[in-house]
């Protein structure tokens, strides 16, 4: 069996109910968007996915082994994770942190693969130029495409990221989005959580729609992004510019 699945996966937190069973699946040679309404669930099952949440029931398989029962670093190897931005980076130059996405790999050290998945990181993030710059001197959407590098220097099977493109620019946000969807090309798996309807309807192959800690729609953007769900998932009317989907007006005002 290939590809990463979640099977039943329920959740609580804090005596809430933040999954209620979810199924999804990301395949080899695809980007799945993840999207929905803030506090729908959607980083929470994305942590579950790569490993870093426990669930209370269900279960996780990547390639047909059970998640919890693969060892950290196999896992680390097979699965990079793309957090949303925590505490700001040290100052440490650029290229150092993104050399740190490959400490999986540090059992069976190659300097010359290292160095090659580093400058292929750089490279795909536009950092070249700031390799050497102290990370902490970076602009928030710097610092964003770092941590998209280091998670691209693991050079993993399955990338799950977490709103990556939340701080940056029209360009570079298409720039990311594209980058991910080479990813796929080259039959690698993405899941990624976005909030831009645009973005996820252009890029993605297939799209997960949450609210409220459910998994209420799974299938092509064509099929989720529909005028109903808009207005039921998010309160929302929509408009279309060619195939893209805009969020235009809140439900109930003129549109």
């Amino acid at each position: 069996m290939t590809g990463l699945f979640a099977r039943g996966v329920r959740l609580s937190l804090g005596g809430r109910k933040v999954l209620h069973g979810a199924h999804v699946a990301l395949a080899a040679g695809e980007v799945v968007g993840v999207i929905g309404p803030n506090g729908a669930g959607k980083s929470t099952l994305l942590r579950v996915l790569a490993g870093l949440q426990e669930a209370d029931a269900g279960e996780v398989l990547l390639e047909g082994r059970a998640l919890a029962a693969m060892m950290p670093g196999d896992r680390a190897r097979r699965l990079s994770f793309l957090p949303q931005e925590g505490v700001p980076p040290p100052p440490m130059r650029v290229a150092d942190l993104v050399a740190l996405g490959r400490l999986p790999h540090r059992g069976a050290r190659n300097d010359v693969r290292d160095h090659a998945a580093v400058e292929a990181a750089l490279a795909e993030t536009g950092l070249l130029d700031l390799r050497d710059r102290p990370a902490n001197q970076l602009s928030g959407g710097e610092r964003a495409r770092l941590r998209l590098a280091r998670a691209l220097a693991v050079e993993a099977p399955y990338l799950l990221a977490d709103e990556p493109v939340a701080a940056l620019d029209p360009a570079h946000a298409l720039a990311v989005m594209a980058s991910f969807g080479r990813l796929a090309d080259a039959g690698r798996g993405v899941a990624v959580v976005l909030h831009d309807l645009t973005l996820a309807g252009r890029f993605c192959h297939r799209l997960v729609l949450m609210c409220d800690g459910r998994i209420v729609a799974q299938g092509r953007p064509a099929e989720i992004l529909t005028d109903a769900a808009m207005r039921a998932v998010y309160g929302v009317t929509v408009r279309r510019v060619d195939d893209a989907v805009v969020p235009w007006s809140l439900t109930g005002e003129q549109a």
